[in-house]
């Protein structure tokens, strides 16, 4: 009984503890840092010692192992359209307790292009609140600036947010993306939800045709767990292994007081990250390896690469506990949606109800997050959408993250998109 109550205690204790290991490590990550600069610069004398380089490179890697990943900016600062390059400002359109609105405005000063930029579609891009920072987007934003009015959801870190702002559930995602939506204009908005939003956008907008409110004019649906019968993958097996009261009783823990959310109940993100790891270890492990034998050869492009590609990848958010709660039991266990038995707030979501919104899939052929089929069975729920306005694509050979992010998304799917939306613009 003893043991058993020290377990407990120390489950309960296991953000604090995270904190205070975290901190304890802090000046020796540090020390790290200035040793990996002092061996690398060309002014130190001890960069000309032998083995400078492998010294240089170790103290390096232990401190990104080490170190705290800060949300990422967006960075997004001009994009290039028609052989010129067109500023963009970041707007906060709407602050929520939990999520802002951003809009990323292009500006020029030609006549000809304003007229164009103005009459160009409006997307809203629903970013997943699923452990990254909507900023691992930031790829499919600014491709979608070349052609489009664009906005995001960013979700706020559920450890900075006041336990005075109230709890955030997976129905209060819905209300918020239902709100975005009214706020910028149904009539005139094509929207795109990545991954994990794909079910509660397609609540939403059912939600709102079935009370007969506009709706937008496209819905572009890109590798989330709408059914995710099909294909279950790991991700699936995890939640349909083990009952909601274990996720409860091993995943969620309160926030220390180190932060403004304190005493909220959060699905820590060093633990998410822990598990995106533990996915694929050894990947990981090359993939630093690698990084470690580039810095020796001098090689800084590919080390460069390798750095900003886990800037992004470490930077991770708390999730609010009953948001992540329900959607485990609403998306993964009970599968709700997909068997017309999901209410919100006592309304039935009934997708059958959207009848004047396109409907456009994208999926991975080598997905290993949401399987083949998950988010193409959106079209058979959307049976009062005419036919002649559904699409599907799978993309051969992407990955997840190849489908909104990096080369395949940028040459072989936006495309499609881009014309799907203006098809229907």
């Amino acid at each position: 009984m003893l043991h058993r109550s020290k377990k407990e205690l120390n489950r309960m204790l296991l953000y604090q503890w995270h904190e205070l290991g975290r901190h304890w490590m802090s000046p020796w990550i540090q020390l790290a840092d200035a040793n990996a600069k002092i061996f690398s610069n060309p002014n130190s004398w001890l960069s000309r010692l032998p083995g400078a380089e492998r010294v240089s490179a170790y103290n390096e890697l232990v401190y990104r192992l080490g170190k705290d990943y800060e949300k990422p900016e967006w960075s997004i600062h001009q994009v290039d359209k028609d052989d010129a390059s067109i500023p963009v400002v970041e707007q906060e359109i709407i602050r929520k307790p939990f999520c802002r609105l951003l809009r990323f405005k292009r500006y020029t000063d030609d006549a000809g292009s304003i007229a164009t930029l103005k009459e160009e579609p409006s997307v809203l891009v629903v970013a997943p609140l699923s452990g990254h920072h909507a900023t691992l987007l930031r790829d499919t934003v600014r491709t979608l600036l070349r052609d489009h009015k664009v906005y995001v959801t960013d979700w706020v870190d559920a450890r900075m947010v006041p336990m005075s702002e109230g709890e955030f559930s997976l129905d209060d995602y819905i209300a918020y993306v239902e709100e975005f939506i009214r706020h910028i204009g149904a009539d005139k908005l094509h929207v795109i939800s990545v991954c994990q939003p794909t079910v509660p956008v397609l609540a939403a907008v059912s939600l709102m045709a079935g009370r007969g409110e506009k709706t937008p004019r496209s819905l572009v649906m890109m590798g989330g767990p709408i059914d995710a019968r099909h294909s279950p993958t790991e991700v699936n097996g995890l939640a349909t292994r083990k009952p909601l009261s274990w996720f409860e009783n091993n995943v969620i823990h309160t926030v220390p007081e180190t932060y403004p959310g304190h005493g909220r109940k959060v699905y820590p993100g060093f633990l998410q990250h822990a598990g995106f790891i533990a996915m694929n270890p050894s990947r990981h492990f090359m993939s630093h390896w690698d990084f470690y034998s580039d810095l020796v050869k001098g090689d800084q492009q590919d080390a460069q690469s390798h750095r900003q590609f886990y800037d992004e990848y470490n930077a991770v958010l708390d999730m609010p506990a009953p948001y992540y709660l329900q959607t485990i039991r609403t998306v993964f266990q009970e599968f709700l949606l997909p068997r017309g038995k999901w209410k919100v707030k006592g309304e039935l979501v009934n997708p059958a109800a959207i009848r004047n919104t396109a409907l456009m899939s994208i999926e991975g052929e080598l997905d290993d997050i949401s399987g083949l089929g998950q988010t193409a069975a959106a079209h058979a729920m959307c049976s009062g959408i005419p036919k002649t306005r559904h699409r599907t694509l799978v993309v051969e050979g992407a990955g997840h993250y190849g489908i909104f992010s990096g080369r395949r998304w940028r040459e072989k799917v936006y495309p499609q998109v881009r014309d799907f939306i203006a098809k229907y613009a």
